[in-house]
């Protein structure tokens, strides 16, 4: 019996195969050596990278400023880590990741 307690269900779909397949090959640590983190940032740039990863393989051909709306009915703490929320990957901080990712001549 459930007391007072709210339950919310968020799906993962496919996305959690893809999310366990990008911890096996340490690809979020990769990236957050290369570019650095930020103690202050909510989310690291290897924790985005997986994202648009997540997002790229979602089959979704949205603007990027509609970027966060993809994760709102996903369970983003369990496929990107914890205490992340949707809101965390906007717009903003991709562009700053991008950015990034060209100055050290990745592609």
């Amino acid at each position: 019996m459930f007391l007072s307690q709210e339950i919310e269900i968020k799906n993962i779909n496919h996305l959690g195969l893809v999310a366990g397949i990008v911890d096996d090959i340490g690809l979020e640590k990769i990236i957050n050596e290369v570019v650095g983190s930020d103690p202050r940032e909510l989310i690291t740039s290897g924790q985005l990278v997986k994202g648009i990863i997540l997002n790229g393989l979602g089959f979704t051909s949205q603007p990027l400023y509609l970027f966060p709306k993809f994760f709102e009915d996903k369970a983003t703490e369990h496929l990107l880590g914890e205490g992340i929320k949707a809101e965390y990957l906007n717009d903003d901080k991709i562009g700053r990741v991008m950015d990034k990712l060209y100055e050290k001549d990745l592609s």
